[in-house]
């Protein structure tokens, strides 16, 4: 499909930009903060005998620029908390316990008869 000279595109979702148009931005955010630093040597320079404090303080900026620079330009894709999870988790299913053994289902209902028919057990006792 061709695309057509001048056409608007609009987006409909809330997808993060294209990695393309990512790293054009980054790399626009840098040059243009390394202008600036320019900018503010040449600043330095002009200034230094004319406005000492002015030319300090443009100097600092040139100094400190291109680290934040870097900084900014390398810290990544922006973060997009819009977007729904793409995660869903799976329903739980509620526990069972585990059968008893064979054996213990035979002894527990032996033991269940003989404390039925003796009073002396458990459950003929006063609990205080």
């Amino acid at each position: 499909m061709r695309k057509q000279g001048g056409a608007e595109v609009f987006r409909i979702t809330g997808a993060r930009r294209g990695l393309a148009e990512d790293v054009r931005g980054r790399q626009r955010r840098y040059v243009v903060s390394m202008l600036i630093r320019t900018l503010s040597v040449v600043l330095t320079v002009v200034l230094w005998n004319v406005e000492r404090y002015v030319a300090i303080g443009t100097l600092v900026l040139g100094a400190l620029l291109p680290y934040v620079a870097v900084v900014i330009a390398n810290a990544g894709r922006e973060n997009a908390p819009s977007l729904p999870g793409t995660f869903v988790p799976a329903p739980t299913r509620p526990v069972l316990p585990p059968p008893p053994p064979a054996d213990m289902a035979e002894s527990g209902s032996e033991s269940g008869r003989r404390a039925a028919s003796s009073p002396s057990g458990d459950q003929g006792r006063d609990h205080d």
